[in-house]
This record gives structure tokens, sequence and C-alpha cells, in this order.
């Protein structure tokens, strides 16, 4: 029987597929582990202001707002985004470090996390870019107001399995 076409850039997994993304996960995990990286997870929304303080993306954020919305609600003002609005990240780089500040009394540092999550961009589905995918990024902060050295691929990238594999 033909599998139905699913939402475009939104993938689902059979349980075969999914199998095999949970143990690349899972080897991922252990080695970041094993070289004493910490695993953190981070909200799946930001406001807009602070995910727009890169730059010109905002054709990549998926905005948040209730179905039966009020003015108030409404995340688009006269043409322009209101940064208090919710907003889905399109990456872990602005969440990660908006966690890093907030919790910098809390963290130990030099900090080494890793992170896997799902992310969302509004970009036209094509080969190798999707609208949600699993992000994987590791970072080393060395102060809590210093630099730090990040990685960041999709799991599904053989170089970050490579990477990850050999240190």
């Amino acid at each position: 029987m033909a599998r139905t076409a699913s939402l475009s850039g939104f993938p689902e997994w059979l349980p075969e597929e999914r199998l095999v993304e949970l143990h690349v996960l899972d080897t991922l995990r252990r080695v970041f582990e094993l070289h004493g990286f910490a695993s953190i997870e981070t909200r799946a929304v930001e406001t807009v202001g602070q995910l727009l303080r890169k730059g010109e993306i905002d054709k990549e954020v998926y905005g948040l707002s209730r179905l039966q919305e009020d003015d108030s609600d409404n995340p688009v003002k006269g043409g322009k985004a209101d940064p208090h609005a919710l907003a889905l990240h399109f990456d872990l780089t602005v969440p990660f470090a908006r966690y890093v500040v907030e919790n910098a009394g809390y963290l130990a540092f030099p900090f080494r996390r890793y992170q896997i999550q799902k992310v969302w961009r509004g970009e036209r589905p094509q080969e190798g870019r999707a609208r949600e995918f699993t992000q994987l990024t590791s970072t080393w902060w060395a102060t809590a107001n210093c630099r730090s050295g990040t990685t960041s691929r999709s799991p599904g990238d053989r170089r970050s399995v490579e990477r990850a594999a050999h240190p």
C-alpha cells in the first residue's frame, strides 16, 4: 500500500526509521557525555524581538498566535512584528545565549553543553532542507561573559556523526 503525502517539510518517521534515528542520537549522547558535555534543553519558543536580533531572518520564523485572538494577541501590528510576541526558534544559538544569561549564576564555567532538539524554519522545503528538523549543537563556553566555541549540525548530516564519533 502506498503512503499518502505528508505535510511538506514536516517529516514523519516509520518505526524502523525512528529506530535508526534514536540509535544515532543515543550514540551522539554517549560520546558527548563521555567527553564531559552536559545535555540541556531550552524552551521551543522565544520572543520575536529576541529571535530577530541577529538581522533579516524574519522569513524563517514561525510566529505563534491563538486561533481566537483579540488585537493584543496579534503578533504582527501595522506590518511589523511585535517584539513581545512568541515564535518558534529556528536554531539553538539564540535560545542557548538567553539560557546562559538567565542561568549564569547556576552554571559551572567553563560550561560544555550539547543540545539535541527540534527547530523550525519557515522556508520552502527542498532536498536537504525541511521546515521542522532535529538540530544537534555543542558549545564550550569559557566564562559567564566571554567567548565560546560552537558547532551545529543536523543529526542526519553524516559529518555530525563523524565529528561526534571522532572529536
